[in-house]
């Protein structure tokens, strides 16, 4: 019998990062991903008594790192999973991965996506269930309705990056770095006026924020029909950019977005 799914929590850290907890009740054990500041996770670890079992990173930014030493002083022996080509950047890394590892988180299996663009080494953990659905890391490669800075990589790097994830189960449940949906929501939505699901998303968005509440998760299938950098190669929004459907397209969406 397969296991529960994990329970994600997002914790707030710095300025508008998420650190998530992936939490298995049963055990009484968690794992987080991208610890850019150590303390509400140990926060929420001391809150809800749990044990943190391991880390995983998905890039070497300091904001998604600084939290990794504090919390392996705390609990030594901790398991630390990185991205294998930015090891010398990401300290306290114990467990070194690459496209295709499975790596075991509290029992379940997730899948490493190296997604390149936003660094050079960027991956991405996949948790899959058999429904369709899941759990994606996705770090800073996408956010809602666009991608992230293409600080070390090209236009090229980051299309088959998003190649990747668009593969994924329409189900799969994206869960992003920063909280910067409302932002580029918006912005998508004033490019791309005549998109009704976009206008919704939009609305939906708005109210969240009002409410104090996470934009994330967000699913892939929302994705595909509100983000413009997953549309590439849509012949109608080719047509409005003047650009033939494919990488032309995408390119030029990463000029002018």
């Amino acid at each position: 019998m397969s296991r529960p799914p994990l329970e994600v929590i997002p914790l707030r850290a710095l300025e508008d990062n998420y650190v998530y907890a992936l939490v298995d009740r049963a055990s009484r054990s968690a794992a987080v991903v991208d610890p850019g500041d150590a303390e509400p996770v140990v926060a929420f670890l001391d809150r809800e008594r749990l044990a943190l079992a391991a880390v995983l990173v998905t890039h070497h930014h300091h904001d998604h790192t600084d939290g990794i030493a504090p919390l392996a002083r705390r609990c030594p022996g901790l398991r630390v999973v990185g991205p294998a080509s930015e090891r010398a950047r990401i300290r306290d890394l114990t467990e070194l991965v690459r496209e295709g590892d499975r790596v075991d988180v509290l029992g379940r299996v997730a899948r490493v996506l190296e997604i390149p663009g936003h660094t050079r080494g960027h991956v991405g953990y996949a948790l899959l269930d058999e429904a369709g659905g899941g759990e994606l890391f996705s770090g800073d490669t996408i956010f809602g309705a666009t991608i992230g800075n293409l600080f070390e990589g090209t236009p090229d790097d980051m299309l088959g990056s998003l190649a990747k994830i668009r593969a994924l189960p329409g189900g799969t449940r994206i869960w992003c770095g920063h909280e910067y949906t409302l932002t580029y929501v918006g912005q998508a939505a004033g490019f791309d006026p005549s998109n009704a699901r976009l206008a919704e998303r939009l609305a939906r968005v708005e109210a969240q924020v009002r409410r104090g509440e996470p934009t994330v998760p967000f699913t892939l299938d929302e994705e595909r029909a509100t983000s413009p950098f997953f549309r590439w190669d849509d012949p109608q929004l080719a047509t409005r950019l003047g650009t033939p459907p494919g990488a032309a397209t995408f390119r030029r969406l990463c000029e002018v977005l």
